[in-house]
């Protein structure tokens, strides 16, 4: 992954500010805590377009399970940063979402990356197609 989209292709901007528990030796944020920050910034994200995550897809007989994660460094995040995560749905296959992260620090590039997530059966965890109402939400949320 080398590419990011600019700040304004990312709707979803959530703001957080970093705790002191998530740095570490080094006075830089841990590098495990940027998935959680990407973890926040994507159910803020099933939220904004309507479809708060785990209760809209209660009763439609699909879950969505993480099966890729990547982030690139770029520069540190610090202790009392005010950091914001944006997250776009990147691309949407027939059974898988991705979302492109990035974070940033007063407009400055910290950390970028991508989550994968794959729709299955819940019970039987075999690929299936992700929903209409989910595709519909998406389309209606992501600019273009």
């Amino acid at each position: 992954m080398t590419h990011t989209a600019p700040i304004d292709a990312f709707r979803l901007r959530e703001r957080l500010r970093v705790r002191w528990a998530e740095t570490d030796a080094q006075g830089i944020v841990f590098n495990g805590h940027y998935l959680t920050y990407f973890d926040v910034a994507i159910t803020e994200y099933w939220r904004a377009v309507g479809l708060p995550y785990p209760a809209a897809l209660a009763g439609t007989g699909v879950d969505l399970f993480a099966v890729k994660s990547t982030v690139e460094y770029v520069a540190p995040a610090r202790y009392d940063d005010v950091i914001e995560v944006g997250c776009r749905a990147a691309r949407l296959g027939r059974s898988s979402i991705t979302f492109e992260l990035a974070i940033r620090r007063d407009g400055q590039l910290l950390t970028r990356g991508e989550v994968v997530y794959a729709c299955a059966d819940p019970v039987a965890r075999k690929s299936c197609p992700i929903p209409d109402r989910i595709r519909q939400a998406i389309a209606a949320w992501e600019p273009g």
